[in-house]
């Protein structure tokens, strides 16, 4: 009597919902009875009536009134069923326990015994690495999403069961199935945002599955795992971010731009909220600062964003520390990088404290034998510097031996984040300390990679301070042990990269050290050879000649002619084909034009004491080939000035002459060849008058006789030409002695194997019968006449059309000399010629030429 007595004053609405529980109490005790049948099908039937009736129940249904029969009938028979043979059956009763929480009021009542149930199908038995009890891994990820939703119903109710429900994730974390590792990742951060005041003691045993999990194959799973591990060590043990760093750093790495941003915004997160977070900036900073540089601009900015809410939190966190810095802010530093905007106080000093601790790590991968973490390194150095500024100066040397070890770098990347490091120090660390240690360096080892650092540095410093070492600068890399250090190409690249820095920093205020610049844009041209890089050098001497406001190049070395030749021509009785002073000077002779004309003084000298038979065959070769394409441009070059006449004798006996004498040899052969050529652009050169050609023949006739007998078709060649243009300007001076023995060696010439050579020799004998037709007594030659009547008659018979034709002009010019000596010499041997052709035209000549007496 006493039961429906209180229902009665309970009220009606208690009284309904009473009615409700009973109701739902019948309901389910009529279908509970199946979920013991022996048969699976008759399990799988009741668990799904079960369904059906949970399902179609009322929505608005009262929690209060489920949560009895809930947890007194259904929770326990499910659970057992978590562990039925069929899978279906076990499928089922996770699905209807997610149902039962949700509508239960008092979820958390369930956790004691659904934690043990989820771990015994979940967590793998000792020893460890065993398949967990669920061998389906849908039913693992289905009992994963009922762990999780246990945690964000039950909330700090978990706090008793934590130890099982890490030891679930422990396992799951590991799983085979990829969807498995993501949901426990998201179950692991909600439990420790659910238990904030006793996960830390469980966060650590998370952190091995997590870091294992980080690398997976599936860029959702690494997200997921970096995801979780930022919250679980956010909510648990702070000293867990030593083991995770280097597994974030890895991850930095990834080809996955979702995977790199979430590490960034994992390590923002931390350097934000993290409580010991002051403890970690010196290894979280990098972390962050190294995704400034990432190839995808939502990540820089995301990067970029996070680190300027990190600088202002400290600044505001540390105001009285700051406050002097706060007040009197520094503007930036002269000459900041235009493409670069300054981070704010808090960041620039949460860099410069932290740098000491940054940069040995950071030097170490910077030489790391993985190709990617040097490369990353090395783009983190300069975003470190852009926020040190002038604090760097402490830790220059370091920094600066790091780059110049850098800088040698075969990956195109590294050495151009190290050469931005340089400029940076350039820009932010006075000259006077930067110069002292780069030049030291350069003193004692010159290197690509020192020059590239100091063209760098040069680059990047302000003109102002970089003013007063201009000198200092430049004499040194004029010294003969560093600008000719080395060929290679690579070296006197950055050679000339430290040339083009000064002269587009300093301007102007290079003119006082333009003689230097010049001798090592020389010496680069000298050792580059006609290659691209030569052309730079040449680009580089016209921008120095802009400066010094000279009109041009060839202006440029008319101002430093005198100096620069006296400085490399010290040396020449010294040189060989293999001394750099002799490719400058031959730089310098081939490059200054008009202005040379103007130091014959220095260069006849050096040519005549270098050419001189003694000295090395090779270099005498060089020489040659230079002496020819001046003499080829003599107006524009050795003669612009008209002075050249005064070292013609000078170029004739001194160094021709000895040069065309006949030695043993190839090489000696080679060197008459190369004499004769010279003798050619001479002789050609359109400066010596008609007497000067007078002068040069007296000289060399005799010798470029005996060269019409040199093993060279050129040589033999050039020398028929040269005698041709000898003859042509002798004007009836010559001895008849010395000019009746000219013939005899052009006609040796008609039988020389070069058809070439063949006709210039004819076109020679023509201008040999002119100058004996102009002569005064002409029978004196009538005997050599005639002879060479009788031999130029044989050579109409020659196989070679063009050199009868040759030959027969040689008689046509020949027959005003001896007509009739001409014709009985023809007629003669007229029935003996096989091209009679040829003898009928001579005769035809023959008998328009009046006969002489």
């Amino acid at each position: 009597m006493a039961a429906p007595a209180l229902a009665e004053a309970a009220g009606p609405a208690e009284a309904a919902e009473s009615a409700e529980a009973v109701e739902l109490s019948r309901a389910l005790s009529r279908l509970l009875p199946g979920l013991e049948a022996d048969s699976k099908p008759g399990r799988r039937r009741a668990l799904e009536a079960l369904r059906r009736a949970l399902e179609e129940a009322e929505p608005a249904a009262d929690p209060a009134a489920f949560q009895g029969p809930w947890a007194r009938l259904l929770l326990p028979r499910l659970l057992r069923c978590l562990a039925d043979p069929a899978e279906g059956c076990r499928a089922l009763a996770a699905h209807l326990l997610g149902l039962g929480l949700r509508r239960a009021a008092r979820p958390r009542d369930a956790l004691p015994r659904l934690l043990p149930a989820l771990a015994a199908r979940l967590a793998s038995p000792e020893p460890a690495h065993r398949p967990p009890p669920e061998a389906c891994e849908e039913l693992r990820l289905a009992l994963v999403q009922l762990l999780g939703l246990a945690v964000g119903l039950g909330g700090s109710a978990l706090a008793p069961h934590l130890d099982e429900a890490v030891r679930v994730l422990r396992c799951t974390l590991l799983d085979p199935f990829a969807a498995v590792r993501r949901e426990s990742c998201q179950c692991a951060a909600a439990l420790a945002r659910a238990t904030p005041d006793h996960f830390h003691m469980q966060s650590e045993s998370l952190i091995g599955p997590l870091m294992q999990t980080i690398s997976h194959q599936h860029w959702k799973v690494r997200v997921a795992a970096i995801e979780a591990t930022g919250t679980v060590i956010q909510f648990g043990n702070g000293k867990s971010v030593d083991d995770v760093l280097s597994h974030f750093a890895q991850r930095l790495f990834d080809d996955v731009p979702q995977v790199r941003q979430a590490v960034t915004s994992v390590v923002g997160g931390w350097l934000l909220e993290l409580r010991d977070r002051y403890s970690f900036f010196h290894k979280l900073i990098p972390l962050l600062l190294s995704s400034f540089e990432d190839e995808m601009p939502g990540i820089r900015e995301l990067a970029a964003s996070l680190w300027e809410k990190v600088g202002l939190q400290w600044q505001r966190e540390n105001e009285d520390d700051l406050k002097d810095k706060l007040d009197f802010a520094s503007p930036p530093p002269a000459h900041y990088p235009l493409r670069e905007s300054r981070p704010v106080l808090g960041c620039r000093e949460l860099v410069s404290r932290n740098l000491s601790k940054v940069l040995p790590a950071l030097c170490r991968d910077i030489s790391d034998w993985v190709v990617a973490t040097r490369v990353k390194a090395a783009q983190l150095l300069p975003v470190l510097l852009l926020h040190a500024e002038d604090h760097v100066t402490q830790h220059l040397e370091v920094v600066l031996r790091t780059l110049l070890q850098a800088c040698a770098d075969e990956e195109a990347a590294v050495v151009s984040s190290c050469t931005r490091s340089a400029e940076l120090i350039g820009t932010f660390v006075s000259p006077e300390v930067f110069l002292r240690l780069i030049l030291a360096t350069l003193k004692k080892s010159p290197s690509p990679s020192s020059l590239l650092v100091l063209a760098s540095a040069i680059q990047g410093c302000p003109r102002e301070a970089l003013q007063p070492h201009v000198k200092v600068i430049t004499t040194e890399l004029a010294q003969p042990r560093v600008c000719q250090a080395s060929e290679n190409d690579l070296y006197l690249e950055r050679l000339l990269l430290c040339v083009q820095a000064l002269i587009s920093v300093c301007c102007e205020n290079c003119c006082s050290c333009g003689l230097q610049l010049l001798e090592v844009l020389v010496t680069i041209m000298a050792a580059s050879g006609a290659t691209s890089l030569s052309d730079k050098a040449r680009e580089a001497v016209a921008a120095l000649a802009t400066v010094e406001s000279v009109s041009g190049s060839q202006d440029l070395y008319r101002k430093h002619m005198g100096p620069l030749l006296e400085r490399l021509t010290a040396s020449h009785g010294d040189w060989t084909v293999h001394s750099p002073e002799l490719a400058q000077f031959s730089v310098v002779v081939s490059q200054s034009g008009p202005s040379l004309g103007e130091a014959l003084q220095h260069v006849v000298p050096t040519l005549r004491a270098c050419l001189q038979p003694t000295r090395d065959p090779q270099m005498r070769l060089k020489l040659f080939s230079v002496l020819s394409k001046l003499l080829l441009r003599a107006k524009d070059t050795v003669d612009s000035q008209g002075q050249f006449h005064s070292y013609l004798e000078t170029v004739t006996k001194d160094i021709l002459v000895p040069n065309l004498q006949w030695h043993a040899g190839r090489t000696a052969a080679a060197i008459r060849t190369a004499a004769v050529s010279c003798l050619w652009a001479l002789t050609n050169s359109e400066v010596l008058s008609a007497k000067q050609i007078q002068d040069v023949q007296e000289t060399l006739m005799p010798h470029i006789l005996t060269t019409l007998e040199e093993d060279s078709q050129m040589t033999r060649l050039i020398s028929c030409r040269i005698i041709n243009i000898f003859l042509k300007t002798s004007d009836d001076v010559l001895d008849p002695d010395k000019f009746i023995k000219i013939y005899p060696e052009l006609l040796k010439r008609l039988d020389d194997v070069s058809n070439d050579v063949r006709i210039a020799a004819a076109s020679t004998l023509i201008t040999w019968l002119r100058c004996i037709k102009s002569a005064n007594g002409k029978s004196y030659y009538q005997s050599s006449v005639q002879y060479l009547y009788k031999e130029l008659l044989v050579y109409l018979d020659d196989p070679e059309s063009a050199v009868q034709d040759a030959v027969l002009e040689v008689l046509k010019e020949g027959s005003a000399l001896f007509p009739d000596v001409l014709v009985r010499e023809t007629e003669a041997v007229l029935h003996k010629h096989r091209s009679a052709a040829y003898c009928e035209q001579l005769l035809q000549h023959l008998q328009a030429v009046p006969a002489t007496h």
